[in-house]
């Protein structure tokens, strides 16, 4: 998890995102993160006010990297089909589930404001982006006239985050695959 350069505000960082992904807000005590970045009990209100100053950072950097994840699929050639295709079937740890979705089920996150803001924003980000593909694609007559962009960016968001909910409730990736397959059987332009 740490490189052997790596600052302490880093390693607070990066604890604080593996524990708030595994245990949630009220699971990750400072202690906790303090033991899991392996520093000192000073270390943490030397470089953040507190654990929600820290929380938020932490949150922020997981936002930025699912943007940057989302981008380098979804920016590469193809149709708009084949680019969506790529962002639903890319790799990922399908059973430990979304850094930034399991956000949305933490009551403590919901409940602050500055918290959940790059919560709300990344997944605004993510429905916008996947938008403006499927209305490419609709310009491009890639898919039907009707079509409205939105609402297949919802059902994309939608398959991704239920499928992860469903997979780590069977313990299995089955669900979320099926979920893909389903959604991209019903985006396929005809044949």
């Amino acid at each position: 998890m740490y490189t052997a350069g790596m600052s302490t505000q880093d390693r607070l960082i990066e604890a604080t995102r593996e524990l708030l992904w595994e245990r949630g807000y009220v699971g990750m005590s400072p202690k906790a993160i303090q033991q899991h970045a392996d520093v000192g009990q000073g270390s943490m209100y030397h470089h953040f006010t507190g654990k929600p100053d820290l929380a938020l950072t932490a949150i922020r950097r997981t936002a930025d990297e699912l943007r940057e994840a989302a981008d380098r699929v979804l920016d590469t050639p193809g149709t708009a089909y084949e680019r969506i295709s790529a962002y639903l079937l890319r790799e990922r740890d399908v059973l430990r589930g979304c850094p930034v979705g399991r956000l949305t089920m933490d009551p403590d996150i919901i409940a602050s404001d500055e918290l959940r803001e790059p919560v709300d924003e990344t997944i605004a980000w993510l429905r916008g982006r996947i938008a403006d593909i499927v209305r490419e694609g609709v310009d491009r007559g890639e898919f039907a006239p009707g079509v409205v962009p939105e609402d297949i960016a919802a059902s994309v968001v939608a398959t991704v985050q239920g499928g992860y909910v469903l997979a780590r409730a069977s313990g299995s990736t089955d669900a979320f695959d099926a979920g893909v397959r389903g959604l991209l059987s019903l985006l396929a332009p005809p044949a």
